[in-house]
């Protein structure tokens, strides 16, 4: 009776930890390594969680192509990452990678009057 009890209250637990971990495998941190270490903490973003509630279905919308200085919105720059384009310091008319987060996000939340637009929402200590 004892080692039933036993094996019910580990199976609980594991399922109870299981389930409380799927809900943060779809979580991303924005914290490339490119970055250093941060002032505030990274912000989290569940990119199809975004998505699917902001209704965009166009990966150009975020994942643009451009050069010298100036953005491209016909050219789709999915599964490449930011830092890959923007560096930390960016050299010539190019954005740094921080400004380019910012001013992604919170253009986009600006004009579209949804979303968070202050420090403390997105990089929540």
């Amino acid at each position: 009776m004892k080692r039933t009890l036993t094996l019910l209250l580990s199976a609980a637990l594991v399922l109870a930890c299981v389930q409380a971990a799927l809900p943060q495998q779809d979580m991303k941190t924005l914290a490339p390594a490119a970055l250093g270490k941060l002032t505030r903490p990274a912000a989290q973003f569940n990119h199809d969680q975004h998505n699917e509630k902001a209704g965009l279905a166009d990966c150009v919308a975020c994942h643009h192509g451009g050069k010298d200085g100036k953005q491209d919105k016909s050219a789709s720059t999915e599964g490449t990452p930011c830092s890959d384009c923007h560096k930390v310091k960016a050299e010539g008319k190019a954005t740094s990678l921080v400004r380019a987060y910012h001013k992604q996000c919170i253009d986009c939340h600006k004009t579209k009057a949804k979303g968070p637009v202050a420090c403390g929402q997105c990089h929540k200590r």
